[in-house]
């Protein structure tokens, strides 16, 4: 008589620790732990703290990865401002070169390597830095003055703003390839400003803000035009997002009060993610994928030094099977 695992033609792999990175629906008996274990999804996004800023501060903006980010300028107590620049290695912060031009309430996006700032509260035109991994230089100003926008691209050279006040909310969006600014079509809904943009020059999200009043609204970008799509559940401005135009994930802000409210996106609709961030924070950094995105700083208030880190669901990870 054939044996069962003879039939099947095929044996469950024994090892003294978990394969580093398991495929989904791979299984293994760990043979240390004695626990029989496969590789899965997580199915719901989780919040978790890393480490501190050394400068304390909200109303500033970052750029990058969760494993490589950056963060500039802001207010170490919503009044006053700082040029302070930190880089992020996934752990912990290390301070770099500062800012020309210090202010709050600025702009900016790119990567850790290739990053962009622009404007500010009290910003002289327009001004513009751009960052080479080393050090800030010079960039050709913004249009006009412009604070209180968002930023979003991958590059120094793949830029763009979106909304702002200039002083009066504007539905204004510029491009930057590193030389110049491009008038983009303007967003379809009202003028914005404290929302949060991700994604690309060729597909984004405009998310909730001021218009004047904290609003719900959501506006996606194909390359060439905005169009309102459905509005995200809970009204806020002042938040954050990280992903793409078909995956994203939104958190943070303030209605008021302040909230930590988690929501995702799956190119159609918004839905609440169960967990929610675990320090509630308003006008913070961020950046990011609906998979992977980082909050740093912000205000509670107090001002806060905090990192927080986002994991989306479905990333990969190791699950403990258990017989029911």
């Amino acid at each position: 008589m054939a044996e069962y695992i003879n039939i099947r033609g095929q044996n469950i792999e024994v090892v003294a620790s978990d394969p580093a990175n398991p495929t989904i629906g791979q299984i293994w008996y760990n043979s240390t732990s004695n626990t029989l274990k496969g590789g899965g999804v997580t199915t719901v996004g989780t919040w978790a703290t890393s480490g501190n800023l050394n400068t304390a501060r909200s109303q500033g903006a970052g750029a990058g990865t969760t494993s490589a980010a950056l963060y500039f300028g802001g207010s170490p107590d919503n009044i006053g401002t700082t040029t302070a620049t930190e880089s992020y290695n996934g752990t912990s912060w290390t301070t770099v070169s500062p800012l020309s031009a210090g202010d709050r309430l600025l702009m900016g996006s790119g990567s850790q390597t290739s990053a962009l700032r622009v404007g500010g509260l009290n910003a002289p035109a327009g001004v513009v830095e751009s960052w080479n991994g080393t050090s800030w230089t010079g960039g050709t100003n913004y249009p006009s003055t412009i604070h209180q926008g968002s930023a979003t691209g991958e590059s120094n050279t793949a830029i763009m703003v979106v909304g702002g006040e200039i002083p009066a909310r504007t539905t204004n969006v510029f491009s930057y390839d590193g030389t110049s600014w491009t008038s983009l079509n303007p967003v379809s809904g009202n003028a914005v400003s404290n929302q949060a943009v991700c994604g690309t020059l060729t597909g984004a999200l405009s998310i909730a803000g001021n218009a004047p009043s904290p609003t719900s609204a959501t506006q996606s970008y194909d390359g060439t035009s905005w169009a309102t799509v459905a509005p995200i559940n809970t009204t806020r401005a002042n938040l954050g997002a990280g992903g793409t135009q078909t995956l994203a994930v939104a958190f943070g802000g303030t209605i008021p009060p302040n909230t930590g409210v988690t929501e995702l996106w799956d190119g159609t609709s918004w839905t609440n993610n169960p967990n929610n961030m675990g320090t509630a924070v308003t006008n913070f950094g961020y950046d990011g994928s609906q998979a992977s995105a980082l909050a740093m700083g912000g205000s509670g208030p107090p001002v806060s030094a905090a990192t927080q880190e986002f994991t989306g669901p479905g990333v990969p990870q190791t699950k403990t099977i258990t017989a029911s």
